[in-house]
This record gives C-alpha cells, sequence and structure tokens, in this order.
C-alpha cells in the first residue's frame, strides 16, 4: 500500500528565459514557506539558490540548486522540493538534469517580453519528459507588460495543450496591486511590507463583468474535457467551485491543460497563489507512479513507486576533493543510513553513510527518504550523473540524463610547471561535475581542449579555476566545434575473414547510410534485415551497436559525425567461424570505406533573438547582416522591436560586448543552438585567419 503522506510530496523545478524571474519567485516561496526568515535579493547578493560566487556577481543563475520546505494548504502541510534552474542557454544541462527528476513545472513569461527564446526551449524540453505544467506571467508591474497579449502569445507558440487564464490582473503595469482568483470568484490583494499579508475579499462592481466572461472561458475550456462540467456548463448551471477545481487537477495531471497565474514577483504580488497552484494542480510521486528501466539482460522492465525495493537516479553532482556530494531522486523502497546499494554502472556495492535533506548549498542529516525524495548522498565512490542505485536484490537501470554535446573549445595550460597536476587535477573534477564540459589533448600541441556550450559557460568554470580553487592557467581563443557529415548516401558491405590461432572467422554486413539534415537525433541507427529469424539476435545487435559507436567516432578531419539515418540490411556469416566481434569488425571495415573522402565540414549555428530600441535596429541588422545571418522576423513589441535570426556560431564571439555599444546599452539578446550547416572553404579560412 502507497503512504498517504506520499500524496503530500511536491517534486517541481522553476524554468524559463533569462532574467524572467525564476530565482525572485523562489526567493518568495523559501520565505512565504517559514523556511527563510528574509526575502533574498538578487540585486544585493543575498540569495538562497543562487549562492556560488560567480552567480551573485554576475546576478544569474548558473547551477541548479535543490530546496525543500513545508507549505500548508487544506489544512494539510506538503513537502514540496523545489529546482531553481539557469535560464541561459550556456547552463541547459542543469535543466535537462532538473527535468529528469522532478513530476511538474512552473514555467515563467515575462510580463514584457512574452514567449521569448529560451522560454520556448525549456518548455519543449520538458515536453520531451511529459511534465505537466503551470505558467507564471511576471513583472505585470512594469511599463509594457500585458497579460492578455502574453496568454494569447502562450496558446499561439504552445498550441498542443489548451491554456486558460486562472486569474485576471487588477490594474495595469506601475498601478498592478492584485488579481482575481477565477475559481473561488474573489479578490486576492497582497499586504505587508514583505507581500506576506494575503487578503481575500469580494470583485468590486467595476470589474465583475470581466471577471464573470474570464471565469465563463475558464469553465467553458476546461468543460472541454469533462463530460461532469459540460452538462452543467451547458444547462446554464452554476459549476461548483471544488468541483472546477477537481477537473481542472485531472487535466493538469494528464498534461492536456495549463492554467496560467499573474504576479509581480519582486513587489511580492502572487507568490502564494502559484504555491497553492502548486499544491491544487501538479503533480504528487503518487500520480505518475510507474517508472521504466532495464534489467542487467537488457530486458525492458517496470518499476512502481510501491515496490519494496529501494531504487533512485542520481541527476546531479557536486565534486569535491575528497567526497562528492550526488543529488538522488527516489522512485521506490526506503533508502537508510547504512542500507548496501549497487551502482547499475558499474555493478559496484555501496553502503549509504549520509542521506542530508538540501537547501541550496546547506545540507540537513536525516535518516531516511522514501519514494518521491529528493535528496543528498555523500560518500560513495565512482558515482556519477545519470547513475541508477538499486537495491541489492532487485537490479534494474533507469534511462540517464541525456546532454547535448560541446560546441566551443578554448586551449588551456598551466602558467607554471608545479600548477600542471593541479590543473589536471581541477579540470577533471569540473568535467565530473558538469557533463557538458569536455576535456581532450590537442593532437598537435599536447596542449588541454576544454569544451562547452557557449562563451559564458567557459568564461564562468576559467573564473572557477582561479577564485575558486586558485589555479592559474593561459587561456587561448574560444574557437567553434565543427562537426562532420556525409556528402552523399549509399549501400555498402564490409567483410571481416582473418585466421586467428587456429580458427577462421569471417563475417559480412550490408547496410546504407544517408544525410539527413537537421535530424534532431544526430545520428540514427536502425536494423532492417531480411530473414533475421535465422540469425542469432546477438549478431544484430553488435552490428547496430557497431554501426552507432562507428558513426560517432569521428569523420576524415577528426571531428564527430552528424545527421546520418544509417539501416543494417544484412547480416552473413556461418555459425561457426562469427562471432559478435567478427560483425562489429565488419561494420566498422565498410564504416571505413563510406566515409573515406565522402564528408564535409559542419559549423554549428544558433538561433540569435534580440530586443532593441526601433532606432538601433537598423545597425544591429547591418551588423549581423555581415556575419552571415540570416533574419526571420523583425516584430513590433511594446516600446522596442524583437530581432529573430539565424546566425553561425564562430561569428557572435564578442557579440555580448559590441551589441551594448550598437544599442546605446539599450538592446539585450538570447542564443539557442540550431544545429549545423556546411562552411565554405573560403569561409573556414577566414576563421581561421581570423583565430
Amino acid at each position: 500500500m502507497l503512504d498517504p503522506s506520499l500524496a503530500l510530496i511536491r517534486n517541481i523545478g522553476i524554468i524559463a528565459h533569462i532574467d524572467a524571474g525564476k530565482t525572485t519567485l523562489s526567493e518568495r516561496f523559501l520565505y512565504y514557506s517559514g523556511k527563510t526568515h528574509r526575502i533574498g535579493d538578487i540585486d544585493s547578493g543575498t540569495t538562497v539558490m543562487d549562492y556560488l560566487d560567480e552567480e551573485r556577481t554576475r546576478g544569474i543563475t548558473i547551477v541548479s540548486a535543490a530546496a525543500s520546505f513545508p507549505w500548508r494548504r487544506h489544512g494539510r502541510t506538503h513537502l514540496l522540493h523545489l529546482i531553481d534552474t539557469p535560464g541561459h542557454i550556456d547552463f541547459t544541462a542543469e535543466v535537462e538534469r532538473s527535468l529528469r527528476v522532478i513530476d511538474g513545472a512552473v514555467v515563467i513569461f515575462s510580463g514584457v517580453e512574452g514567449v521569448e527564446a529560451q522560454s520556448e526551449k525549456v518548455w519543449r524540453q520538458a515536453d520531451r519528459h511529459h511534465l505537466p505544467k503551470i505558467a507564471f506571467v511576471n513583472k505585470l508591474d512594469r511599463m509594457g507588460a500585458s497579460f492578455e497579449r502574453v496568454v494569447a502569445e502562450i496558446k499561439s507558440k504552445f498550441s498542443s495543450i489548451r491554456t486558460v487564464a486562472m486569474q485576471l490582473p487588477v490594474g495595469s503595469e506601475s498601478a498592478f496591486n492584485g488579481v482575481v482568483d477565477l475559481v473561488e470568484m474573489r479578490l486576492l490583494k497582497f499586504g505587508g511590507e514583505d507581500g506576506a499579508e494575503v487578503s481575500a475579499s469580494e470583485i468590486p462592481a467595476e470589474l465583475s463583468a470581466q471577471a464573470r466572461a474570464a471565469r465563463d472561458e475558464l469553465v467553458a475550456t476546461v468543460a472541454d474535457r469533462s463530460d461532469e462540467l459540460a452538462e452543467l456548463y451547458l444547462d446554464g448551471k452554476e459549476v461548483p467551485n471544488e468541483l472546477l477545481a477537481a477537473a481542472i487537477r485531472r487535466q493538469v495531471v494528464a498534461n492536456e491543460l495549463c492554467p496560467v497565474f499573474a504576479g509581480a514577483a519582486r513587489r511580492n504580488i502572487g507568490a502564494q497563489a502559484v504555491l497553492d497552484a502548486v499544491v491544487d494542480y501538479l503533480p504528487s510521486p503518487v500520480d505518475v507512479p510507474g517508472f521504466d528501466g532495464v534489467n542487467p539482460k537488457g530486458e525492458p522492465v517496470k518499476g512502481n513507486i510501491d515496490d519494496e525495493a529501494f531504487c533512485g537516479l542520481v541527476f546531479k553532482l557536486v565534486a569535491s576533493g575528497s567526497a562528492d556530494l550526488v543529488y538522488l531522486r527516489v522512485y521506490s523502497g526506503i533508502l537508510k543510513t547504512d542500507l548496501a546499494v549497487v551502482n547499475s554502472r558499474t555493478k559496484e556495492r555501496l553502503k549509504v553513510k549520509h542521506i542530508l535533506r538540501l537547501f541550496a548549498k546547506n545540507v540537513e542529516a536525516i535518516d531516511t527518504a522514501g519514494p518521491g525524495d529528493i535528496v543528498g548522498l555523500l560518500g560513495l565512490k565512482d558515482t556519477t550523473t545519470g547513475d541508477t542505485l538499486h537495491a541489492i536484490n532487485r537490479p534494474i537501470a533507469l534511462e540517464g540524463v541525456a546532454f547535448p554535446e560541446p560546441v566551443i573549445s578554448i586551449a588551456i595550460e598551466p602558467k607554471s610547471a608545479k600548477e600542471k597536476d593541479k590543473l589536471a587535477e581541477t579540470l577533471e573534477l569540473l568535467c565530473r561535475e558538469d557533463p557538458t564540459l569536455r576535456l581532450k589533448k590537442h593532437e598537435s600541441t599536447g596542449q588541454s581542449l576544454l569544451s562547452g556550450m557557449g562563451e559564458l559557460h567557459l568564461e564562468v568554470n576559467c573564473h572557477r579555476l582561479k577564485n575558486e580553487f586558485h589555479v592559474d592557467a593561459r587561456y587561448g581563443a574560444p574557437q567553434v566545434v565543427f562537426r562532420e557529415t556525409i556528402k552523399v548516401g549509399g549501400d555498402y558491405t564490409g567483410i571481416f575473414d582473418k585466421v586467428l590461432g587456429d580458427k577462421q572467422f569471417h563475417a559480412e554486413v550490408e547496410f546504407s547510410l544517408a544525410p539527413a539534415p537537421r535530424l534532431k537525433e544526430g545520428i540514427a541507427v536502425k536494423e532492417a534485415v531480411k530473414g533475421k529469424g535465422n540469425l542469432p539476435n546477438a549478431w544484430i545487435a553488435a552490428a547496430v551497436e557497431a554501426l552507432d559507436n562507428g558513426l560517432r567516432t569521428g569523420g576524415n578531419w577528426g571531428y564527430p559525425l552528424i545527421y546520418i539515418a544509417a539501416t543494417v540490411t544484412a547480416i552473413r556469416g556461418s555459425a561457426e567461424k562469427t562471432v559478435e566481434s567478427s560483425v562489429a569488425a565488419a561494420v566498422m571495415e565498410g564504416l571505413r570505406q563510406a566515409i573515406q573522402a565522402n564528408t564535409e565540414l559542419l559549423e554549428p549555428l544558433a538561433r540569435l533573438e534580440i530586443l532593441a530600441p526601433e532606432a538601433s535596429i537598423g545597425e544591429i541588422t547591418g551588423y549581423l547582416q555581415a556575419r552571415r545571418a540570416v533574419i526571420h522576423s523583425i516584430d513590433n513589441l511594446p516600446d522596442v522591436r524583437r530581432l529573430v535570426c539565424e546566425v553561425p556560431l564562430a561569428e557572435m564571439f564578442g557579440f555580448s560586448k559590441a551589441l551594448p555599444k550598437l544599442s546605446g546599452g539599450r538592446a539585450s539578446f538570447s542564443m539557442i543552438p540550431f544545429g549545423y550547416q556546411p562552411i565554405s572553404p573560403a569561409d573556414l579560412e577566414r576563421l581561421n585567419h581570423r583565430a
């Protein structure tokens, strides 16, 4: 039987575009719940969730921070596990690892800028994990803010889910001072110096008609998927508040509806109502009880929250020279101190020595953790992001955490010989902590090459080397990480025929390769082997695995391959002369022939979004077009223009310093990865000359 208290747990993440107000809202959550005794402020560097020196200096979130706190609702105390994520695309790994383990998301939009580039990115990331969402339109006290416009934009951009306003803002821009709750049909005001005094009163007469119309729209939207509500609505009867709220919850949990709330977090308006909505509408672990994994044989198995055997996923690691801190989501069973568990990747038995309740950089020791809990563990050797920990008698490996490939690299070397070992150790530690950082040696120079997701990503980690780990190093200019793809597709045959000792090994594998521009997964390998019923499954698996691995090792220039669809079509061999290694070797021989002199170089692209005054948009456009940008749109927003374009990432080095000069310091921008495109020899030569 499930523990009834599981229904009182909420695992949520806050996701949004940079500067939409994620940390500002998170700090209000902590304060109003009683977890903190003052509201953390980004400008004064007193935030709890942004605790790194780099975060407080820059005023942005760099690493996801977890905090557990209580929230009282309907006479019961709920336990909320909150993860505040970065908004900058360079730190998308922090968003991805967080989305993997939460049950629901709060998506924040700026009431002025609306749905921005990174807003779309994180929404799509949440969709990949099938996460129910509620939306919060923030900054409604700013000039040019419009709740109605942003709700309409959310509906337009994310049409696969029904979106509906749950509140009406009272007043606009600087006069914004409260919200109308359309479920309870009451006016909410947030008084006191810190907004902690929430008062509910009747809706003023001048807002009554508008509120009734908005309530009707809410009921009609929810009734579209509820027969019970539809019958009442069509008969012109009043829908009870409890019935409406229950129907909203069912549809949100089923990912059919996204309710939208209004507020201004910095002005302390609306945060408590969002916390109520988290409890009322987002799922508890009981609502998503099943989870998928594989057993040691690679066969699919289904786990359930009420399984007695322990199972948990490591989704984050804070590296240390002494004992790493790993963040774990418990999916089933009870985790206790001194419990022996198994790491499914290493097959090693580990003893759990310390279980910690997380509160940003602070921790509190606890003795047990159950299903739905998010906790920290200390002292587990050789345990990293994506590892499954499971009970000794119930082996299972959960799906790990997928991370994007790095797109920018820099050369790095110690300033002195005595710093060499310390630099190597620290770089290894940083890469262990952040899976989107990669380290390798340059073949010709022997220098260390550190690759990451962008200029800011690498800059932050270089600052950490100096300020946090006290390692002095020299750095080269940033360079983009190229990719390769095949120029033409075709059918290929690989043959392995060799005598080893007194045995002859023979295998033939036929496969096809085809260019697949903008293929989301980069490399897609499948099998379509005819007559496979007469072949051992191990042969087919070996061929598919070898082809997939081979395509990821690199092309003629040594860069990783991308945008290739591959199919294994035939395997031939005799039982006494063929083993899996022979099949794999045949694939690699065929692949060598297929790739030889048949690849072209690709450069990474970015989708760039700029908000700028109309007076400077022409100069910005000219700057971008000189750097091979393709302008897609220039839209009108209140007081600003929004320019969207596609531009080679190599042309964007230094853009963050150039934009203030082009716009008089009045423009902002964001970039997200946008795939790869072929680069001409002339452009490649120009980039190399510039470097």
